[in-house]
């Protein structure tokens, strides 16, 4: 059975939808590789669903519950005005138990069509 507990003492973070530190106990762990949307998604917020869409599915598909069972992740975007947004998203996703989080601008990725990126881990389990 795995466990979590989410540390989050500063009002601050719950207001950018993640938390300092999540704390685990059993379970298994899911290391998730960085995910992109699919080509022709143009709309940043489009690709933020997309993305967290393709993480869920994965977690689903290697034996997880889905986002839920995410405990941290490294999102990558290209313009930092798009940083506000994606918080509104993350709270709209995860409702409360934020999983740990960085979030970094970058000048380019792979394809000068993607807007973000998402990488992270979960661990599976019950709660």
């Amino acid at each position: 059975m795995a466990t979590r507990q989410y540390y989050a003492p500063d009002p601050r973070t719950r207001e950018r939808a993640y938390s300092r530190a999540v704390i685990t106990e059993g379970g298994r762990t899911i290391w998730l590789a960085g995910q992109t949307a699919a080509p022709g998604t143009k709309d940043f917020e489009a690709q933020a669903r997309e993305v967290f869409a393709r993480l869920d599915e994965t977690i689903k598909g290697a034996g997880g519950a889905g986002l839920r069972d995410m405990v941290t992740m490294t999102v990558f975007i290209n313009d930092a005005r798009h940083g506000d947004r994606f918080v509104e998203i993350r709270k709209e996703i995860f409702s409360d138990n934020f999983p740990a989080s960085a979030l970094i601008t970058v000048s380019a990725f792979a394809r000068p069509e993607i807007l973000i990126e998402i990488q992270g881990i979960a661990v599976t389990g019950d709660r």
